[in-house]
């Protein structure tokens, strides 16, 4: 099951998000709130979904570190401490 966040027109769903499934599936449509006129209006919700190629494991390798001393008492919280 995969769960798309989109927007009714009047005639057309448009996905806020991009799908990346191949295929035909059945589909259920549940209406949610209703969208206030000036949010409808807002580009936010009618952007087309991004084509670019799907995420991949890994891409942000490297790019996060944890400090060695991560897992150390800190030294403001001294008085706290037993």
């Amino acid at each position: 099951m995969l769960e798309v966040k989109a927007v009714y027109d009047g005639v057309n769903f448009k996905p806020i998000q991009p799908i990346t499934v191949k295929g035909q599936y059945s589909v259920v449509i549940t209406f949610i709130e209703q969208i206030a006129q000036d949010e409808a209006d807002s580009t936010e919700y009618l952007l087309e979904p991004n084509t670019s190629k799907p995420p991949t494991l890994g891409r942000l390798n490297g790019t996060i570190s944890i400090p060695h001393d991560f897992d150390e008492p800190l030294g403001e919280m001294k008085e706290y401490m037993f």
